[in-house]
């Protein structure tokens, strides 16, 4: 965090010490875009696009800016989705157990202000929406019969001696 400015010194001259203490410490050295212009945007901005793209680039979108309570309702929604995509029971079990703590923790917090309430997941009703989303399991493959190599005849050992 930056130092505060000291009374009695202008701001000016203040913001003029802060860059070139930091050009002293080498903190311009390296960057992408050293010595070209910024690049310039294809149109203008209203404040309500600058905002959205604030809120994307710094809480992941406006989902970012939900309260606590609506976020975790907003994700109980999306769980179906989640859980169709995951390799086993037991991580279906371990996504679930974890989605019901954080529940679970966030009732015990005092609430400050009024706030939506969500509800558990449901294990068992997630567990049935997995089964019925894996693929059906591959038959295996049988194996294959083939006919059984024709026994080669043994020469019997006094046939084996070469005459002549």
């Amino acid at each position: 965090m930056t130092e505060r400015k000291p009374p009695g010194m202008s701001f000016e001259t203040w913001v003029d010490q802060q860059i070139t203490q930091a050009q002293a410490r080498g903190a311009f050295e390296g960057l992408t875009l050293a010595g070209r212009p910024l690049p310039r945007r294809d149109r203008e901005q209203t404040s309500y696009e600058w905002a959205l793209e604030w809120a994307r680039r710094e809480n992941g979108g406006p989902d970012g800016m939900l309260p606590p309570g609506l976020a975790l309702r907003k994700e109980r929604d999306g769980l179906p989705e989640v859980v169709a995509r995951l390799p086993s029971e037991g991580a279906v079990r371990g996504v679930v157990d974890e989605f019901n703590e954080r529940v679970a923790a966030h009732w015990r917090r005092p609430a400050d202000r009024a706030d939506a309430v969500p509800g558990m997941a449901d294990l068992d009703v997630l567990l049935e929406h997995w089964r019925a989303t894996r693929p059906p399991a591959e038959p295996e493959p049988e194996p294959a019969i083939m006919a059984p190599e024709p026994r080669r005849r043994r020469r019997r050992w006094f046939r084996r001696r070469d005459r002549g």
